[in-house]
């Protein structure tokens, strides 16, 4: 625990059998009150190696997307009575040893959402990232920042801890399911009012990690700019998106599936 809450880390698995144990050997356990991995239908031994290392395992019927996976996550953790929520990959792309700082910015009270950005601390490239990703990641960032009125160095990561009471309070289930969804969050976080603070974090690209294909990456540039589109329509009253409604879809319901 930390301040006296309750830290859950979540871990949206797919195919992540070579890197889960090395991603959960350095999660910080003295103020982890638990891990739980959420597979979303991986071809190899996920799952298996999952439940050998005594976490607590969910597994889709099939594959729901990286979206669909973290809306699973999310409400498990809420199940589980969390206060507070980090998501790491298991694909050991980003440091587990820098959980505990990133929960105690949402713990100290001074943020709603904590990022660790992998462009603040500089060296990214050298970190792995292709040149392209750190091009898109920059390009899109810039847009953001002056479409959503933020001052972000990065929207893009996948390492980040929410206090429990707003992953209750955003209509993420008018999310879609891709991997945009982590952008329509961030943007929804913004376009509510909440605090978001970033600690710097290595870049690490691993043979081993999962990483999208090009075209998926395009697909998923596109949909940020969709998301910023929409943002801007919402704020300019021209449309009424979903993804923006004080009204829509939260995640109540908080049924699990069986581990």
């Amino acid at each position: 625990m930390l301040y006296g809450k309750r830290v859950i880390v979540v871990m949206p698995a797919y195919n992540a059998e070579k890197t889960l144990e090395q991603t959960w050997a350095e999660v910080p356990r003295e103020y982890v009150d638990s891990v739980i991995v959420v597979d979303d239908g991986s071809r190899d031994e996920t799952v298996k190696l999952s439940r050998q290392l005594g976490l607590h395992t969910l597994v889709h019927d099939r594959n729901r997307g990286y979206g669909g996976n973290q809306k699973t996550c999310y409400r498990e953790a809420l199940r589980m009575n969390a206060d507070i929520v980090v998501m790491v990959h298991p694909d050991y792309q980003y440091s587990p040893r820098l959980i505990v700082s990133l929960a105690s910015m949402v713990a100290s009270g001074h943020y709603d959402v904590a990022l660790g950005s992998r462009i603040l601390g500089g060296g990214t490239l050298d970190g792995g990232m292709p040149r392209y990703k750190y091009v898109a990641n920059r390009f899109l960032t810039l847009v953001q920042n002056v479409c959503l009125g933020a001052k972000l160095s990065e929207y893009h990561t996948g390492f980040r801890a929410f206090s429990a009471d707003l992953l209750r309070a955003l209509p993420l289930d008018e999310n879609s399911d891709d991997f945009v969804f982590d952008n329509e969050m961030l943007a929804q976080t913004l376009y509510f009012g909440y605090r978001v603070g970033e600690i710097s974090c290595p870049t690490r690209y691993l043979g081993d990690g999962s990483s999208i294909s090009f075209l998926r990456s395009l697909t998923y540039g596109f949909g940020v700019l969709g998301v910023t589109l929409k943002f801007i329509a919402k704020r300019w009253g021209l449309a009424r998106p979903s993804v923006f409604s004080a009204t829509g879809r939260r995640l109540l319901d908080c049924r699990t599936l069986l581990p």
